[in-house]
């Protein structure tokens, strides 16, 4: 099957049966190829899963050779949420797109994402009317917690974990992510990564395969 995406695809080595997947969203100038370096290291301890980690459509305003979710050249809030909305229907086609070719359920799909890949994670792990098996978010935020509040569906589990360095997203975010989710009844756990900039350490890297072990039951 094409899909509507172009995405850098990790199948299992021996071709065993896929029963399930994960799909990996890149950070602001990234792309799929940048994020797959996560499912290179956890490939070998997650069998019969693939790995999908697409690009998104839109080239990034300041970096052409990279992608962005959704445009940050205007820091106008509501211009943010309608460009972060129009990137959650693209995405949602693009699951149902994995959904149909792998024969797969929500409860057998993890999303996860870094940096802008993580807002839309949480997004679409709560838009849904179905529960996803769980989100796996690095060095993310809330985009909008009102909207959210508002469109929130369904209640998939989160591990959310953040640099106490990082110059980009402040690490704050991660505290005001994990007080909107208990409030809202989403069972939520947080990690800060001590001495970490923007970016993901091998740290996070084996909290986030552990914790995708025990969800899938592996």
């Amino acid at each position: 099957m094409t899909f509507s995406l172009n995405a850098k695809i990790i199948e299992p080595d021996n071709k065993e049966n896929i029963d399930n997947a994960i799909i990996l969203l890149h950070g602001y100038g990234g792309d799929g190829q940048d994020i797959s370096m996560l499912a290179l290291g956890w490939k070998r301890f997650l069998k019969n899963t693939v790995f999908l980690c697409p690009d998104a459509k839109e080239h990034c305003v300041v970096n052409p050779a990279g992608y962005q979710w959704f445009d940050l050249s205007n820091e106008d809030p509501k211009y943010i949420l309608e460009e972060s909305k129009k990137a959650e229907i693209i995405l949602l086609k693009f699951i149902g797109e994995v959904k149909k070719e792998y024969n797969l359920k929500n409860s057998e799909i993890i999303l996860s994402g870094f940096s802008q890949g993580c807002m839309m994670s949480i997004n679409l792990g709560l838009i849904s009317s179905e529960n996803y098996n769980c989100i796996v978010g690095f060095s993310g935020k809330i985009i909008d917690k009102i909207d959210l509040e508002k469109r929130k569906k369904s209640n998939t589990k989160m591990l959310l974990m953040h640099g106490d360095a990082d110059e980009i997203v402040s690490p704050s975010s991660l505290l005001e992510a994990k007080d909107f989710l208990i409030r809202n009844s989403v069972e939520v756990k947080t990690n800060m990564i001590k001495n970490c900039s923007h970016h993901i350490p091998v740290e996070a890297s084996s909290l986030a395969l552990n914790y995708i072990k025990n969800n899938l039951l592996l």
